[in-house]
């Protein structure tokens, strides 16, 4: 079945969110969590499997229960407009960041995105499990083995950490990505991960011990900050934080007593 035509605005600057007006009788899905508002009138409904939601708004969703092959409860809630009048339902992206807008039609029907990229697509898009083709490679690459295939003619969402970068390759032409920077890709880009090579540039490198290999041709889309990347960044220096402010609560009390 051919997608539905949604109308869409994107809000904000680097935290930003898309809002949707659906007509009546149109509908998305979402990650679980996704949602931002709705107005009165959207039917929402969460399942494992849309293509068995039942009749009405969402009986025609299809696809997204595949992701159940992964060994893991993956929920796609379902958001359709049953009043007689546009209605509006806004999703907000889980990291600071910006949301990419992927028309299918202009990648070709289909792309491949990174497993937490997914923000929210149109009814009849079909999500699917794209695989890694070294399943070992691809788990210690730190991103896990599994991408999502998103196929059909309409809009789908992508939420990316930082700042986009688009890159169109050539046929051959290879470039080397952190693991957590890909966002999504066309199918005709080869992907593979490789161990950086080097005792001491494993050890002392600061940017892990794989990396993304993609050949072309096709267009690859990537993100500046992975959320993985801050947290480490916060997680690390939070010891330090502690004591600094253990520090400073001392010599505060200590001066601010003579004081």
């Amino acid at each position: 079945m051919p997608a539905d035509v949604i109308d869409y605005r994107i809000i904000g600057d680097d935290m930003q969110g898309v809002i949707i007006t659906l007509d009546p009788n149109e509908a998305v899905f979402a990650e679980a969590g996704a949602m931002m508002y709705m107005e009165d009138g959207i039917q929402m409904a969460t399942t494992l499997d849309p293509s068995g939601a039942g009749g009405g708004l969402f009986g025609k969703l299809v696809g997204a229960g595949k992701r159940m092959l992964t060994g893991e409860s993956f929920f796609i809630t379902l958001f359709g407009n049953a009043a007689a009048q546009r209605r509006d339902v806004a999703f907000a992206a889980p990291t600071p960041g910006k949301i990419y807008v992927a028309d299918l039609t202009q990648w070709g029907r289909e792309l491949i995105a990174q497993k937490d990229a997914f923000l929210c697509a149109a009814r009849g898009i079909d999500m699917d499990i794209a695989f890694t083709r070294r399943i070992g490679a691809g788990f210690f690459g730190g991103e896990g083995f599994i991408l999502q295939r998103l196929r059909g003619d309409g809009l789908a969402f992508l939420a990316a950490s930082g700042t986009l970068v688009e890159r169109e390759l050539k046929p051959g032409e290879v470039l080397r990505v952190d693991t957590g920077c890909l966002v999504a890709m066309q199918p005709s880009v080869d992907y593979d991960i490789e161990m950086v090579r080097g005792v001491k540039t494993m050890l002392f490198g600061g940017e892990g011990l794989f990396y993304l290999k993609l050949t072309g041709p096709g267009k690859v889309i990537l993100q500046t900050m992975p959320f993985s990347r801050l947290a480490e960044q916060v997680i690390a220096h939070a010891p330090a934080m502690q004591r600094q402010g253990t520090a400073g609560g001392l010599l505060g009390g200590i001066f601010g007593e003579r004081g």
